[in-house]
């Protein structure tokens, strides 16, 4: 996901993205956001509670962490972060950590 504008409110808007993931979030940075937005490498799975698409992958300090997102546009693709937060490593099938 190189190719890709990553849409963030302003810092001083308290209802904006940056302001939920970075301020009153888990003390996520954008750059941390945008490491996993970015990697080829995140999965992408379907949030159960909001449906959104969910990004799963490691920052670059090497925390696991999810990001909920909407697309927001095709050309150039945009992507607006909602929700940022740790999440444990993913367990494989028999039950030890990867």
């Amino acid at each position: 996901m190189h190719d890709l504008v990553i849409i963030w409110d302003d810092e001083d808007d308290h209802d904006g993205n940056y302001w939920h993931i970075c301020v009153e979030g888990h003390g996520l940075n954008p750059d941390e956001v945008e490491d996993v937005l970015r990697d080829d490498e995140s999965e992408i799975e379907v949030s159960r509670s909001s449906g959104r698409p969910t990004a799963f992958g490691w920052t670059a300090s090497g925390e696991r962490i999810a990001v909920v997102f909407e697309e927001m546009g095709e050309d150039p693709r945009m992507i607006y972060p909602v929700a940022a937060f740790p999440v444990p490593p993913k367990r494989t099938t028999k039950g030890r950590k990867r």
